[in-house]
Protein backbone atom coordinates (compact mmCIF):
# COMPACT_ATOMS: atom_id res chain seq x y z
CA UNK A 1 0.00 0.00 0.00
CA UNK A 2 1.56 3.60 -0.73
CA UNK A 3 1.48 5.65 2.65
CA UNK A 4 0.57 8.72 0.80
CA UNK A 5 -2.58 7.44 -0.61
CA UNK A 6 -4.44 9.68 1.19
CA UNK A 7 -2.06 12.18 1.29
CA UNK A 8 -4.06 15.79 0.35
CA UNK A 9 -0.35 17.01 -0.45
CA UNK A 10 0.52 13.92 -2.99
CA UNK A 11 -0.50 15.48 -6.68
CA UNK A 12 -0.75 12.01 -7.98
CA UNK A 13 -0.64 9.23 -5.88
CA UNK A 14 -0.37 6.26 -8.46
CA UNK A 15 3.02 8.14 -9.66
CA UNK A 16 5.26 7.59 -6.47
CA UNK A 17 6.66 4.66 -5.42
CA UNK A 18 7.67 4.12 -1.59
CA UNK A 19 10.58 2.11 -1.17
CA UNK A 20 10.87 0.29 2.39
CA UNK A 21 7.25 -0.76 3.15
CA UNK A 22 5.56 1.29 6.38
CA UNK A 23 8.89 1.44 8.14
CA UNK A 24 9.97 3.43 5.34
CA UNK A 25 6.99 5.90 5.22
CA UNK A 26 8.39 10.01 4.41
CA UNK A 27 7.97 12.69 6.97
CA UNK A 28 5.77 15.35 5.12
CA UNK A 29 5.23 18.71 6.96
CA UNK A 30 1.77 20.53 5.74
CA UNK A 31 2.39 21.93 1.99
CA UNK A 32 4.58 19.38 0.79
CA UNK A 33 3.69 18.27 -2.95
CA UNK A 34 5.14 14.81 -4.29
CA UNK A 35 4.54 13.85 -7.81
CA UNK A 36 3.73 17.35 -9.35
CA UNK A 37 3.06 16.28 -13.44
CA UNK A 38 5.63 18.25 -14.91
CA UNK A 39 4.91 20.45 -17.96
CA UNK A 40 6.80 19.30 -20.42
CA UNK A 41 6.72 15.47 -22.22
CA UNK A 42 8.07 12.52 -20.09
CA UNK A 43 8.29 8.88 -20.56
CA UNK A 44 8.55 7.72 -17.39
CA UNK A 45 6.24 9.68 -14.87
CA UNK A 46 7.03 7.22 -11.93
CA UNK A 47 8.51 9.00 -8.67
CA UNK A 48 10.58 6.64 -7.23
CA UNK A 49 11.13 7.87 -3.90
CA UNK A 50 13.43 6.30 -1.00
CA UNK A 51 12.90 5.76 2.43
CA UNK A 52 12.46 7.43 5.51
CA UNK A 53 12.67 10.91 3.66
CA UNK A 54 11.82 13.83 5.66
CA UNK A 55 10.71 16.76 3.30
CA UNK A 56 9.58 20.11 5.07
CA UNK A 57 7.09 22.66 3.50
CA UNK A 58 7.23 24.05 0.45
CA UNK A 59 9.14 21.15 -0.79
CA UNK A 60 7.71 20.05 -4.76
CA UNK A 61 9.05 16.90 -6.06
CA UNK A 62 7.80 16.15 -9.42
CA UNK A 63 7.01 13.22 -11.17
CA UNK A 64 9.79 10.97 -13.14
CA UNK A 65 12.66 11.26 -10.54
CA UNK A 66 14.71 8.23 -8.97
CA UNK A 67 15.45 9.62 -5.19
CA UNK A 68 17.37 6.84 -2.69
CA UNK A 69 16.49 6.75 0.84
CA UNK A 70 16.95 9.53 3.66
CA UNK A 71 16.48 12.65 1.38
CA UNK A 72 16.19 15.54 3.58
CA UNK A 73 14.85 19.00 2.36
CA UNK A 74 14.86 22.40 3.56
CA UNK A 75 11.65 24.94 3.08
CA UNK A 76 10.99 25.36 -0.72
CA UNK A 77 12.83 23.04 -2.17
CA UNK A 78 12.11 22.27 -6.05
CA UNK A 79 13.05 18.95 -7.56
CA UNK A 80 12.17 18.44 -11.08
CA UNK A 81 11.86 15.40 -13.26
CA UNK A 82 14.26 13.14 -14.30
CA UNK A 83 16.72 13.38 -11.85
CA UNK A 84 18.73 10.59 -10.48
CA UNK A 85 19.64 11.42 -6.38
CA UNK A 86 21.96 8.87 -3.95
CA UNK A 87 21.51 8.29 -0.47
CA UNK A 88 21.73 10.70 2.45
CA UNK A 89 21.54 13.44 0.44
CA UNK A 90 20.52 16.50 2.21
CA UNK A 91 18.95 19.82 0.10
CA UNK A 92 17.84 23.06 2.50
CA UNK A 93 16.16 25.79 2.10
CA UNK A 94 14.89 27.76 -1.60
CA UNK A 95 17.27 25.64 -3.68
CA UNK A 96 16.25 24.29 -7.55
CA UNK A 97 17.27 20.86 -8.80
CA UNK A 98 16.48 21.45 -12.52
CA UNK A 99 16.04 18.61 -14.85
CA UNK A 100 18.30 16.01 -15.58
CA UNK A 101 20.99 16.10 -12.83
CA UNK A 102 22.56 12.88 -11.87
CA UNK A 103 23.63 13.81 -7.90
CA UNK A 104 25.47 10.93 -5.97
CA UNK A 105 25.56 10.14 -2.49
CA UNK A 106 25.90 11.57 0.95
CA UNK A 107 25.90 15.03 -0.82
CA UNK A 108 24.85 17.75 0.86
CA UNK A 109 23.64 20.97 -0.90
CA UNK A 110 23.24 24.45 1.42
CA UNK A 111 20.60 27.31 0.55
CA UNK A 112 19.41 29.30 -2.27
CA UNK A 113 21.28 26.77 -5.24
CA UNK A 114 20.31 26.85 -8.26
CA UNK A 115 21.11 23.36 -10.34
CA UNK A 116 21.06 23.83 -13.90
CA UNK A 117 19.95 20.75 -16.32
CA UNK A 118 22.40 18.06 -16.88
CA UNK A 119 24.61 18.73 -13.71
CA UNK A 120 26.54 16.10 -12.35
CA UNK A 121 27.54 15.99 -8.46
CA UNK A 122 29.09 12.58 -7.55
CA UNK A 123 29.28 11.33 -3.83
CA UNK A 124 30.36 13.56 -1.37
CA UNK A 125 30.14 16.71 -2.77
CA UNK A 126 29.30 20.01 -0.66
CA UNK A 127 27.71 22.98 -2.05
CA UNK A 128 27.68 26.28 0.20
CA UNK A 129 24.73 29.05 0.04
CA UNK A 130 24.53 30.84 -3.21
CA UNK A 131 26.67 28.52 -5.54
CA UNK A 132 25.05 28.80 -9.27
CA UNK A 133 25.62 26.28 -11.74
CA UNK A 134 24.98 27.21 -15.58
CA UNK A 135 24.46 24.94 -18.54
CA UNK A 136 23.94 27.13 -21.73
CA UNK A 137 27.38 28.20 -23.62
CA UNK A 138 25.20 30.35 -25.99
CA UNK A 139 21.61 31.57 -24.62
CA UNK A 140 18.95 31.74 -27.57
CA UNK A 141 21.29 30.21 -30.16
CA UNK A 142 19.44 27.63 -32.58
CA UNK A 143 21.77 24.59 -30.92
CA UNK A 144 21.20 25.27 -27.15
CA UNK A 145 18.66 22.17 -26.69
CA UNK A 146 21.37 20.07 -28.24
CA UNK A 147 24.69 21.26 -26.61
CA UNK A 148 23.44 22.03 -23.43
CA UNK A 149 25.06 20.41 -20.61
CA UNK A 150 25.89 21.30 -17.24
CA UNK A 151 29.44 20.67 -15.21
CA UNK A 152 30.76 17.83 -13.65
CA UNK A 153 31.79 17.99 -9.82
CA UNK A 154 33.76 15.09 -9.17
CA UNK A 155 33.54 12.69 -5.70
CA UNK A 156 34.33 15.16 -2.54
CA UNK A 157 34.45 18.34 -4.38
CA UNK A 158 33.52 21.62 -1.90
CA UNK A 159 32.46 24.53 -3.49
CA UNK A 160 32.10 28.16 -1.18
CA UNK A 161 29.56 30.71 -0.95
CA UNK A 162 28.12 32.35 -4.13
CA UNK A 163 30.41 30.09 -6.34
CA UNK A 164 29.52 30.44 -10.19
CA UNK A 165 30.36 27.35 -11.98
CA UNK A 166 29.91 27.56 -15.96
CA UNK A 167 28.70 24.94 -18.17
CA UNK A 168 30.74 21.65 -19.09
CA UNK A 169 33.65 22.26 -17.12
CA UNK A 170 34.45 19.32 -14.48
CA UNK A 171 36.31 19.74 -11.30
CA UNK A 172 38.25 17.25 -10.31
CA UNK A 173 37.75 15.08 -6.81
CA UNK A 174 38.23 16.63 -3.45
CA UNK A 175 38.82 20.38 -4.64
CA UNK A 176 38.25 23.20 -2.65
CA UNK A 177 36.24 25.90 -4.48
CA UNK A 178 36.76 29.62 -2.55
CA UNK A 179 34.02 32.16 -1.86
CA UNK A 180 33.11 34.32 -5.00
CA UNK A 181 34.93 31.84 -7.40
CA UNK A 182 34.19 31.99 -10.94
CA UNK A 183 34.86 28.49 -12.41
CA UNK A 184 35.72 29.29 -16.38
CA UNK A 185 37.68 25.89 -16.89
CA UNK A 186 38.39 22.47 -16.08
CA UNK A 187 39.78 22.14 -12.80
CA UNK A 188 43.29 19.47 -11.42
CA UNK A 189 41.87 17.16 -8.45
CA UNK A 190 42.96 18.26 -5.02
CA UNK A 191 43.19 21.82 -6.38
CA UNK A 192 42.42 25.22 -4.15
CA UNK A 193 40.64 27.28 -6.51
CA UNK A 194 39.97 31.51 -6.20
CA UNK A 195 39.36 34.36 -7.82
CA UNK A 196 37.11 35.59 -11.22
CA UNK A 197 38.51 33.91 -13.10
CA UNK A 198 39.12 30.62 -11.05
CA UNK A 199 43.20 30.12 -10.67
CA UNK A 200 44.57 27.38 -9.00
CA UNK A 201 46.30 28.56 -5.95
CA UNK A 202 47.79 24.90 -4.83
CA UNK A 203 47.02 21.74 -3.09
CA UNK A 204 44.25 21.24 -0.97
CA UNK A 205 46.72 18.93 0.80
CA UNK A 206 48.61 22.16 1.77
CA UNK A 207 46.19 24.54 3.14
CA UNK A 208 46.65 25.15 6.54
CA UNK A 209 44.13 26.42 9.24
CA UNK A 210 44.20 30.22 10.30
CA UNK A 211 41.76 29.94 13.22
CA UNK A 212 44.29 27.89 16.06
CA UNK A 213 41.58 26.24 17.23
CA UNK A 214 42.99 22.44 16.64
CA UNK A 215 45.54 21.13 18.87
CA UNK A 216 48.25 21.37 16.44
CA UNK A 217 47.40 25.63 15.83
CA UNK A 218 48.15 26.97 13.09
CA UNK A 219 49.98 24.43 11.43
CA UNK A 220 47.15 21.80 10.71
CA UNK A 221 46.51 21.14 8.00
CA UNK A 222 42.61 19.98 7.56
CA UNK A 223 42.94 18.19 4.47
CA UNK A 224 46.33 16.36 4.92
CA UNK A 225 43.83 13.68 4.92
CA UNK A 226 43.61 13.14 1.48
CA UNK A 227 47.12 12.32 1.59
CA UNK A 228 46.26 8.65 2.79
CA UNK A 229 44.37 8.13 -0.30
CA UNK A 230 46.46 8.41 -2.52
CA UNK A 231 45.68 12.28 -3.54
CA UNK A 232 48.06 12.94 -6.58
CA UNK A 233 48.27 16.64 -8.40
CA UNK A 234 48.82 16.90 -11.92
CA UNK A 235 47.82 20.98 -12.41
CA UNK A 236 49.80 23.72 -12.73
CA UNK A 237 49.59 26.34 -9.67
CA UNK A 238 48.45 30.30 -11.19
CA UNK A 239 50.12 32.77 -9.76
CA UNK A 240 47.58 34.97 -6.82
CA UNK A 241 48.17 37.74 -4.26
CA UNK A 242 48.70 35.85 -1.07
CA UNK A 243 46.52 38.38 0.54
CA UNK A 244 43.50 37.52 -2.06
CA UNK A 245 44.11 34.07 -1.64
CA UNK A 246 43.40 34.05 2.30
CA UNK A 247 40.40 35.78 2.19
CA UNK A 248 38.99 34.01 -0.71
CA UNK A 249 39.62 30.44 0.10
CA UNK A 250 37.61 30.25 3.24
CA UNK A 251 34.86 27.67 3.65
CA UNK A 252 31.77 27.39 5.85
CA UNK A 253 29.60 24.79 6.63
CA UNK A 254 26.84 26.50 8.67
CA UNK A 255 26.10 23.07 9.70
CA UNK A 256 22.40 21.09 9.66
CA UNK A 257 19.20 22.49 8.80
CA UNK A 258 17.09 23.63 11.74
Amino acid sequence: MNPLRNSADLVEAHLVVIAGGPEGKPALDPGVLVGYRPGRRVDDLTLRLGPRAHLRSGTVIYAGSTIGADLQTGHHVIIREQNTLGDHVKIWNNTTIDYGCRIGNRVKIHTNCYLAQYTVLEDDVFLAPGVTIANDLHPNCAYSAECMRGPTLKRGVQVGVNVTIVPMVTIGEHSLIGSGTVVTRDIPPYSLVVGNPGRVTKRVTELTCTTGVAPSGHSFRPYAHLLGGGASYSGAVDTVDSDSEASESEKSDSGEQR
